[in-house]
């Protein structure tokens, strides 16, 4: 169950957390991984670790806000690959602030990674996967899409927008053998939220990661692993029926 083997899968955002995690998973799971980031070390070092462990990836630098870039780099991934089967649209940034605190220019740059990004990323993944027969997107959403954060204004638009880009996806492209859904997490222990804590909370770090993780019901904040193992049901042959829908993994948020 959960093989992917045969299959040619992209994600954005690989060079670290949710997005590496992704990567590797899918390739242990038979998957040749595009993995695809801003920074071009960290997307080299990503594909050199999974060729290292004995599975096939490529690194491909490119910035998802770019209409430019992401038409070279899905160019570049077609012409190398044949085809596209999974494209996992990880990539984002975080922004904290409500609607008085968030600059013109701040809104501006969470915009054109977190829902640019993820339109200019679907649209030129789906004109591959139209040209081969389908495929499976996963958005990465977030439990803001859903619910109301304190100081997450603009990250939480932005979210937002990941959600219903998702259904309508979902929804346009359903008969045409495209697949489309999104996860939405809490909380998850990245080293994007060690390098947040030691920017903004030195001295505190611990006690500012013990307060973030008690914010989940469950007691700590997800793993990387956890939403990886998610991403990988949702673009596996066994999720064949599941198309436009929003899956929390949230250490019990949601449900209070």
């Amino acid at each position: 169950m959960f093989s992917l083997t045969g299959k040619i899968a992209a994600v954005t955002g690989a060079g670290s957390g949710i997005g590496k995690a992704i990567a590797e998973l899918f390739a242990r799971q038979g998957a040749v991984v595009a993995a695809i980031d801003v920074d071009d070390a960290a997307a080299a070092a990503t594909a050199a670790g999974i060729v290292a462990s004995g599975f096939a990836a490529r690194a491909f630098a490119g910035d998802v806000g770019d209409g430019a870039s992401v038409t070279s780099v899905f160019g570049r991934l077609e012409s190398e690959f044949g085809t596209l089967d999974i494209l996992v649209n990880n990539a984002g940034i975080s922004h904290i602030g409500n609607v008085q605190t968030t600059s013109e220019e701040d809104f501006d740059r969470v915009y054109r990674v977190n829902v640019k990004g993820v339109f200019l990323c679907a649209k030129a993944g789906i004109d591959i996967m139209l040209r081969h027969g389908g495929g499976v997107i996963v958005n990465m959403a977030s439990i803001a899409s859903h619910i109301g954060l304190p100081d997450r204004f603009a990250y939480s638009m932005s979210k937002g927008a990941v959600l219903m880009m998702t259904k309508a996806i979902a929804v346009d492209y359903v008969k045409k053998n495209i697949r489309c859904n999104c996860i939405s997490p809490a909380r998850v222990h990245t080293p994007f939220v060690d390098g947040f804590l030691k920017q903004h909370y030195p001295g505190r770090e611990q006690e500012m990661l013990a307060k973030l993780s008690d914010y989940q019901p469950v007691g700590r904040m997800g793993t990387p692993e956890e939403v990886a193992i998610l991403a990988l049901y949702l673009c596996s042959d066994e999720a064949s029926f599941v198309t436009g829908q929003a899956y929390p993994i949230d250490g019990g948020v949601m449900a209070q």
